[in-house]
């Protein structure tokens, strides 16, 4: 099985929908990419759709996310949340760094999508921190806690 860019198509919302960040646009458009068009949505919006995959990208997505039909496969991604890391930085260039850290994990585990989606079993966690360190075996099953 191989998973190719033409055959994802990419949802996003959330369970609390808070806007989009101004310093969320600031990191993307560090890189190239201009979210400031962009708007937070609620799950509601896409409930009806069916999903081969979700992946929950904070610890609060994973507790809270929605049951889904059991064809879908869960997939959770612990990044850790810029806003409240930003919350303690003695200054802005502080705070920014949280969010450069946290863009560049998300970029590292999109690309490897593929192969995770590939060689992943179902409802799996991930740990972002090994992205970095170019690990891809952070694969697990989810436990039931």
């Amino acid at each position: 099985m191989s998973v190719e860019k033409a055959e994802v198509e990419a949802r996003s919302a959330g369970i609390e929908p808070k806007g989009i960040d101004p310093r969320a646009i600031k990191t993307m458009a560090e890189v190239g990419i201009d979210i400031s068009s962009q708007r937070s949505k609620s799950i509601d919006e896409i409930k009806d759709i069916e999903f081969d995959y979700v992946i929950t990208l904070c610890d609060n997505a994973q507790k809270t996310c929605p049951s889904f039909p059991a064809k879908t496969s869960i997939i959770h991604v612990g990044f850790e949340d810029p806003p409240r890391l930003a919350e303690n930085a003695r200054d802005e260039e502080e705070a920014m760094q949280h969010y450069r850290r946290v863009r560049d994990q998300i970029k590292t585990f999109v690309e490897q999508l593929p192969d995770i989606l590939t060689n992943k079993k179902p409802d799996i966690e991930f740990d972002p921190r090994q992205l970095l360190s170019g690990i891809s075996t952070g694969l697990s099953q989810r436990s039931e806690d």
